[in-house]
């Protein structure tokens, strides 16, 4: 038997980069999986990959950010599989600039994806947390897994929105981690270092950009900063949006059922 054989997991932003590989990752290792993205067309290649994996996905397209989503999401999730037995909440992006061109459009935009959305998420499934410990009375263990960046750890230049969401969900995490603990649901938090997305892309001689919302945000690191991170971290590399999962697996599975409240940096040793 697979280790997730029987769960059913919910990963938002699974699209793309680590969202997929997130979702494939539990997928593969028997659970069943109910997917978000903002972008459809990718969200169906993610659900007929996770598919051929032999297990089950069911497609909850939509903004993360819309105030009713969580709910939305939750009540779909119970609707599809019956149940609830892991969380992650990866969806989001980035909109950097110095703070003196920081706008209050950017500033909450980021709040609300990293740090707002995740909380809908989580408060729209206590009902059902609660609620299933009192029946199963000794409850079997439950997961949540909130994702940060180093940058909600140390701070980055360019990013204080950015910085201040992601740091945002790791408060979020500790609180709930108190909380929860009583359902025996454990919510830990993975902060990822440099992963290989579209985000981090080598942008080379040329900008690159993502659509959200009707803005064109530039993404991608020019060639300089990309070879100063790889020196800088002790792998000598950026991660893959895998080797990402695989940090995330370990909060899911059996043997991480008394580990709660932490945060886990997925870095290459970066901050060693």
């Amino acid at each position: 038997m697979s280790k997730l054989d029987g769960k059913i997991a919910i990963v938002t932003g699974a699209g793309r980069g680590i969202g997929r590989a997130i979702a494939l990752k539990l997928a593969v290792e028997g659970a069943d999986v109910v997917i978000n993205d903002l972008d459809p067309e990718p969200l169906s290649e993610t659900a007929d990959a996770v598919r051929a994996t032999g297990s089950k996905a069911h497609v909850v397209a939509g903004d993360v950010t819309a105030p009713d989503f969580g709910e939305r999401l939750v009540a779909e999730a119970l609707q599809a599989f019956g149940g609830i037995d892991i969380i992650v909440n990866n969806a989001g992006y980035i909109w950097n600039t110095t703070i003196q061109k920081n706008t209050d459009e950017q500033w909450y935009a980021m709040l609300d994806v990293h740090a707002t959305a995740p909380f809908r998420v989580l408060r729209a499934a206590s009902n059902y947390f609660r609620d299933v410990a009192k029946r199963e009375g000794q409850p079997k263990c439950r997961k949540v897994v909130n994702i940060s960046s180093m940058a909600g750890v140390t701070g980055a230049a360019t990013m204080a929105a950015y910085s201040a969401g992601k740091a945002a969900v790791i408060g979020l995490t500790k609180t709930l981690s108190k909380e929860w603990g009583r359902y025996n649901v454990t919510v830990n938090c993975v902060a990822f270092g440099p992963i290989e997305t579209r985000l981090t892309q080598d942008v080379g001689d040329g900008s690159k950009s993502i659509e959200i919302k009707g803005h064109d945000l530039k993404v991608g690191l020019d060639p300089g900063t990309r070879g100063m991170m790889k020196m800088l971290t002790p792998l000598g590399r950026p991660g893959t949006p895998e080797e990402a999962a695989g940090a995330v697996y370990l909060f899911c599975i059996p043997e991480s059922d008394y580990v709660s409240g932490e945060v886990l940096l997925c870095a290459g040793g970066l901050l060693a």
